[in-house]
């Protein structure tokens, strides 16, 4: 049992990763996400799926999220978020080039409805000028003690101050929750594939 104490201390001391950090970030969002609806759609062996998700984590982090420079943890790496600039959501057609043999080596037989997956995140993607937070997780001890609201704080008040608004796609009615404290609200619902879980698009204006 996580003590309030120490709770307090990791929501206190949200910062950006080190590179050196990547590997033990894409646990940490593995294992946040390990039960998660969707990711269970996505990789129904829950025998492999852990170990398949962190990889897919540490592909991203290092060949995408991180060169961004919006990576946040908390002081003892317990909880991760993982925000994309501006303008820099979309993966140009290079790029998704170089990835896909990475995609191939980590998902193997699951590559098609992966990539299915990804279309139908960026079919509804919305075009206007936002911070886009692909994955916000918390290990599974840590979590409901305040530490994924204290990992979206840096950049929501960046939005705020700028003037700049902020986008998710919300993966279970828990999270919906979540969002729509900090301002987030609810655009569309939709499916990543035939019976796919349930996801909601959220918006958040700047000042919500």
């Amino acid at each position: 049992m996580v003590d309030i104490a120490a709770a307090v201390r990791e929501a206190r001391g949200v910062r950006r990763v080190r590179f050196d950090e990547l590997p033990r970030i894409a646990g940490v969002l593995g294992s946040a996400f390990l039960e998660d609806p969707a990711v269970s759609w996505l990789v129904p062996d829950e025998r492999r799926r852990g170990a398949i998700m962190e990889r897919a984590f540490l592909l991203f982090l290092e060949r995408v999220w991180f060169a961004q420079g919006e990576c946040y943890t908390t002081e003892s790496a317990v909880g991760a978020a993982v925000w994309e600039l501006p303008g820099r959501w979309q993966l140009g057609a290079v790029q998704q080039v170089r990835l896909l043999p990475a995609l191939v080596s980590v998902y193997r037989g699951l590559t098609p409805r992966v990539m299915r997956a990804l279309a139908a995140m960026e079919s509804n993607h919305p075009r206007d000028e936002h911070y886009y937070l692909p994955f916000v997780g918390v290990t599974p001890q840590w979590q409901g003690r305040g530490i994924g609201a204290a990992l979206l704080t840096p950049i929501l008040e960046r939005c705020d101050r700028d003037g700049i608004p902020a986008y998710l796609e919300a993966t279970t009615p828990r999270n919906r929750a979540l969002y729509e404290r900090h301002g987030f609200a609810v655009t569309e619902e939709f499916r990543l594939g035939n019976a796919s879980p349930p996801l909601w698009r959220m918006w958040r204006k700047p000042g919500g």
